[in-house]
């Protein structure tokens, strides 16, 4: 059995973390957030240490330590730009670091955690769950076999719509210097996602840049690929909020369709029984779609042609 600790435990994703450290036999023995409301910690493990303040969070750890019972790993939900001092802080106390996406905001802070990762001989691993998602893996072995017969490049529309209310605007995933703006918070699992299945990026433009919704076109190096990403309700499409459905998620190659709006349920307990079993990405993992990322982030925004979005057409809810 493993010992964890947990930042960011009054988080969105944190029950998700807590529910794959129980269910994979292991404890979660202290968490920190500032805000005091983690009775979920009751649900699973109701003697795990609170703490809201991450000094004292620190101090245990290192008194943790020092009396040979360390954490092993520390898991990481706390806001992103958050995300790379807390990687630092598990590596300093002697534990891995299991870090919710993304992992940092700016590209180049990569580098300084891979330095720091080499010289503690801890590691750093990113949630990456999309890719072990069972429609991705299905999905990316027939692509790869297309590849080997001899298929060429692929015209690809990627859909990602989810309801966020006013809320979301007045919290840090609405500060774009803390979050990293719309395509950092909620695209980054699914540019991953485009280049783990088709290569990596070769250029990109970006047709729409607003708070609520973003779009642009992708060249992949094996697919061309239309993106459409949205937090307005409005861009549902007709009769998916009616039906008690509030996020819509498609990949489209041709006539083929793949939906993945459903089969999240379990997907972080499967990151860490991949982690614990040897496996789990790592820093170079999550570069590449970091990196596009920033250059959508810094890009100008160029008018929508034929190459753009259906969404930005009129194809959706609006």
């Amino acid at each position: 059995m493993k010992n964890f600790a947990m930042l960011g435990a009054a988080g969105f994703v944190a029950p998700r973390h807590m529910r794959a450290i129980h269910d994979t036999g292991n404890a979660l023995v202290a968490a920190c957030d500032p805000y005091d409301g983690v009775g979920v910690l009751d649900r699973f493990f109701p003697e795990c240490r609170f703490f809201t303040e991450v000094e004292r969070f620190d101090r245990h750890l290192e008194k943790l330590r020092r009396r040979d019972d360390p954490v092993h790993f520390i898991s990481i939900c706390s806001p992103n730009y958050l995300h790379d001092a807390h990687c630092r802080l598990a590596l300093r106390v002697g534990a891995d670091a299991l870090c919710e996406k993304p992992l940092v905001i700016s590209p180049w802070n990569l580098d300084q955690l891979a330095q720091i990762e080499e010289e503690s001989g801890q590691r750093i691993y990113t949630v990456l769950q999309l890719r072990l998602h069972a429609e991705a893996q299905r999905l990316k072995a027939a692509l790869e076999a297309q590849r080997s017969a001899g298929a060429g490049r692929t015209a690809v529309e990627l859909t990602y719509i989810t309801r966020r209310g006013p809320w979301y605007h007045h919290s840090w995933k609405g500060d774009p210097d803390r979050s990293g703006t719309l395509a950092m918070n909620i695209g980054i699992h699914f540019f991953d996602l485009l280049i783990w299945l088709f290569g990596a990026a070769r250029s990109s433009k970006v047709h729409l840049r607003e708070a609520d919704r973003l779009g642009g076109m992708l060249e992949l190096e094996h697919a061309d690929v239309r993106w459409f990403l949205s937090i307005d309700v409005n861009d549902l499409p007709p009769g998916h909020l009616a039906s008690g459905k509030h996020a819509y998620r498609a990949l489209k190659m041709g006539d083929a369709d793949f939906d993945f709006s459903t089969g999240f349920d379990d997907l972080h307990t499967r990151v860490y029984e991949d982690v614990l079993g040897g496996g789990g990405y790592g820093i170079e993992d999550a570069r590449a779609s970091i990196e596009l990322v920033h250059q959508l982030r810094t890009a100008d925004r160029v008018a929508a042609g034929a190459d753009a979005h259906p969404a930005l057409r009129g194809g959706l809810g609006r």
